[in-house]
């Protein structure tokens, strides 16, 4: 007896290859761009909190928005 299972083309292992391939640049390029966010955050809290610019919170998930591109430009360029 001979057992052939041959997945192919069904929708889950699409979703498995896809996840292995889109996911984990993201994943990747989110852990140093944290990591940097918590050093910027840290140095520029007193300024952002001040009310010399815009709204506080609003700055604050901008720099990190930027902290995670500027992680995957990392990600990249090494």
């Amino acid at each position: 007896m001979k057992f052939m299972f041959n997945a192919t083309g069904l929708p889950l292992q699409d979703l498995m290859i896809g996840a292995s391939v889109y996911f984990p640049p993201l994943f990747k390029a989110f852990i140093p761009g944290f990591i940097l966010w918590l050093i910027v955050h840290r140095l520029l809290r007193d300024w952002m909190y001040s009310g010399e610019i815009w709204h506080p919170l609003l700055m604050d998930l901008s720099l990190f928005a930027l902290c995670v591109c500027l992680g995957f430009v990392m990600l990249i360029a090494w």
